[in-house]
């Protein structure tokens, strides 16, 4: 008998969410992957029509033609079809493509019966998902019309400005409207650095202790000088010189010191509340140094579903608590993209019930707490990232996860239950110590201060990192004194310091900077800290983000004849108004004109530009003109002032000096150097720009290949992902997507591959288990062929 057919479609972005969403509505439901966007600006061409109210002319990629065919295909045969693309602008952009494209016969409102919905959920759990399908809607306008707007004037700026760089900097050069602005606080931010003149001051700390004890050397503790006293103020005191210094200290050594005042008091802190997609990125980058663009890969990883066994993510009932789920594929967090702190009120009633159970009464607090922000655009409707469940707790996933996908769900997890629990509370003690000279009207005031924690509250499971990664410094414990109590004063201790340049930004400090300057929504942080690493005008030194000469050169450029773009103020405001646009307050096509006149003006002023070169009192040694210094592909080098009837080129003395290589090009047979570019090291010919000889830098890995025994090699696809092949490549077509290991498989002796943390698994039969030792090391990097 014949299969009865799906009569209901769904429609989702990515398999792994398709996977998750199968499982839960069962076999009535044929759930198909987009895999993203299905419709595009043509790469080609502007595909904006400015003339025509700036009407994009969106295409089907080439590598999307098959997806959507197949989509086609399954509309046809459905009676139903939900879009349950992401909940954001860009999702719903994304299922208004996939209408256009893929069901263009349901757009009609007469039909009946082949009808479509929109349905929106922020957790891929089955209760989400029943609610959301319980209640669909219809495609948003709104926020498409918001997306297509950003969408525009991206490409206007992009395909506009990118080939005015091209002309006056070097070809090959791109610009953003906000990766732009972005670009420009980094090379300010260095730029202050730079221009930073260090100041010095000296700061004083009196060693004191009462003056009746009989062990001073164990009861003395140190106060700092705060300033002069005068009245109820102190009045701050500056010392900027050794000079200043000496003669202060001259004076205090003759000074009678007592207790002036003790003040205690209780310190309550609150806890932070949860993530957005800003916080998370940066506590991320904090704690384990993950890019904003890794934090967002393994967060999507954890909405969108992960497979547990059976025991894992639920607890047993014995102890009266609810379980969870009892094994499958369920999406361990809510929504990733979100610049919202609100918490749905049943995950706070979750997670205050978890506290009392898990902590006890005390580590709740009265209510439960409300987060709020007040930021501009803020989708309250939305919620902070959570947990899906609270119940499920890291530990139990530990072996359902990868290491990644691990720590950040644990961070997410701690974060959320921490935000539900009590204050923690610290006794601070400010001890306040006068020293009055001699001689003399003026009074010093001497300043010591003390937390110690009470009670422990949300600290006990969870504490924020510092930006500096700085930790609380134990400090000694100051005695117990009173308010006239005489002192004796032990030492004073000079100590020299100097003002400190601004620090350069890291990934965790960009965020929040262009979150604080409203630049940027949530969805764009990680592309955009990516993009300006990508093209090569920022580099990171450790976690530091520094511009490089292009990134600064590009930087110039833009600001001298851009003002606009890279304006923060501005480019707040238009994200203001993108904002409005989502809200129905704006129609974005009057938005993107009043975006565009200035742009197109600028545009105009910017072609008359003279070229970005340097002149040199070097000789051309073809016509014996001027050189000057250009950028390249490859950097700076010399050209003659003559181009293009001269074309004689030559290295750049002085430049630094690229790693030489005894590899030979292959066009012209001249030595190959090793260079930087966007993929990574690469070779090429030293003689560029006459000879643009390249070939791919790969690293031995010291394993033979098992077909041909040539050397595996690693490499790494236009994605970044790495993988291992044969040297001989494409002689030899042997590939693995593990890390190779020397020794042989203890059953067939065939190669072994790295499969997670300290186990192998045999490329060839079903073995299993520790790596054989020793492992292997990977070597230095080495040419060879092409493949």
């Amino acid at each position: 008998m014949a299969k009865s057919k799906k009569r209901n479609l769904v429609i989702v972005e990515s398999p792994a969410k398709a996977r998750t969403l199968a499982g839960f509505l069962g076999s009535g439901y044929d759930v198909r992957a987009s895999i993203g966007h299905v419709r595009d600006l043509p790469r080609s061409r502007l595909g904006v029509a400015v003339e025509e109210g700036f009407a994009p002319a969106y295409v089907v990629p080439r590598e999307k033609r098959e997806v959507v065919r197949k989509l086609k295909e399954a509309a046809q045969d459905a009676d139903t079809v939900f879009l349950a693309t992401d909940p954001d602008r860009e999702g719903e952009a994304i299922s208004w493509h996939l209408l256009q494209a893929c069901l263009p016969d349901r757009q009609d409102a007469d039909l009946d019966h082949r009808p479509y919905y929109r349905v929106v959920f922020h957790e891929v759990t089955p209760e989400a998902v029943r609610q959301a399908f319980s209640h669909p809607r219809e495609i948003d306008m709104r926020l498409v019309d918001a997306q297509q707007a950003r969408r525009v004037v991206d490409r206007l700026v992009g395909y506009k400005v990118s080939p005015v760089l091209w002309k006056k900097v070097r070809r090959g050069l791109s610009a953003g409207r906000v990766q732009s602005v972005a670009l420009r606080m980094v090379v300010d931010r260095e730029r202050e650095i730079e221009a930073f003149v260090a100041r010095e001051y000296w700061t004083i700390d009196a060693r004191v202790s009462p003056a009746d004890s009989k062990s001073p050397e164990e009861e003395f503790f140190t106060a700092r000088l705060a300033g002069l006293a005068a009245g109820t103020r102190t009045k701050k005191l500056e010392i900027a010189s050794t000079e200043e210094s000496s003669g202060l200290v001259a004076r205090l050594e003759k000074a009678a010191y007592r207790v002036a005042e003790v003040k205690r008091r209780t310190q309550p802190r609150r806890p932070s509340p949860p993530f957005t997609t800003s916080t998370l990125q940066q506590e991320a980058s904090r704690r384990f140094g993950f890019s904003a663009k890794r934090t967002m890969a393994v967060a999507q990883q954890l909405y969108e579903g992960i497979s547990f066994a059976p025991e894992a993510g639920s607890r047993s009932k014995k102890d009266g608590r609810r379980a969870g789920p009892a094994g499958g594929q369920v999406g361990l967090i809510t929504y990733m993209r979100t610049d919202s702190t609100h918490v749905a009120e049943t995950a706070r009633a979750e997670a205050r019930a978890y506290i009392g159970e898990r902590f006890g009464a005390e580590f709740l607090p009265p209510a439960p707490r409300v987060y709020r922000r007040k930021v501009r655009g803020a989708q309250e409707a939305h919620e902070a990232i959570r947990p899906t469940s609270i119940t499920r707790e890291p530990p139990a996933l530990r072996r359902s996860l990868t290491p990644d996908q691990f720590r950040l769900y644990s961070l997410v997890w701690q974060r959320m239950l921490a935000s539900q629990m009590a204050d923690a509370l610290y006794d601070s003690l400010t001890i306040d110590v006068q020293a009055t000279p001699s001689s003399g009207q003026d009074v010093y005031l001497f300043r010591a201060t003390e937390s110690v924690l009470r009670f422990a509250g949300y600290r006990q499971l969870y504490q924020e990192s510092a930006d500096d990664g700085s930790a609380e410094e134990e400090k000694r414990r100051l005695p117990a004194l009173s308010s006239g109590q005489d002192l004796a004063l032990l030492a004073l201790q000079p100590e020299q310091h100097f003002t400190e340049p601004p620090p350069r930004y890291s990934e965790a400090t960009l965020v929040r900077a262009l979150e604080e300057n409203g630049i940027g929504r949530p969805s764009t942080y990680a592309p955009i800290l990516s993009t300006i690493q990508e093209r090569g005008y920022v580099q990171r030194e450790g976690r530091q983000l520094k511009p490089t000469d292009l990134g600064c050169v590009v930087n110039d450029m833009l600001v001298n004849h851009f003002p606009d773009i890279v304006n923060l103020g501005f480019t707040a405001a238009m994200e203001g108004e993108l904002d409005d646009i989502a809200r129905g307050e704006k129609t974005w096509q009057p938005v993107v004109e009043r975006f565009y006149l200035p742009l197109e003006q600028a545009l105009a002023q910017a072609a008359q530009a003279p070229r970005v070169e340097e002149l040199t009192d070097e000789r051309c040694e073809a016509c014996g003109r001027p050189m000057v210094a250009r950028w390249g592909r490859f950097g700076r080098f010399l050209a003659c002032s003559g181009f293009p009837e001269c074309k004689s080129t030559r290295p750049l003395p002085g430049e630094d000096q690229p790693e030489t290589t005894d590899e030979r090009c292959g066009l012209c047979d001249a030595s190959m150097i090793v260079r930087n570019g966007r993929y990574g090291r690469f070779l090429a010919c030293s003689r560029y720009p006459e000879c643009k000889g390249t070939r791919p830098l790969q690293t031995k890995v010291g394993v033979a290949c098992p077909r041909c025994r040539g050397d595996l090699i690693a490499r790494r696809t236009r994605r970044g992902r790495t993988f291992y092949g044969c040297a001989n490549y494409p002689q030899c077509r042997f590939v693995v997507w593990s890390r190779p290991l020397a020794e042989p498989c203890p059953d067939c002796g065939e190669l072994l591959v790295a499969a997670g943390r300290e186990q192998a698994r045999c490329s060839s039969c079903s073995w299993r288990g520790a790596p054989p030792k020793p492992a292997v090391t990977e070597a230095s990097p080495v040419a060879s062929g092409s493949g």
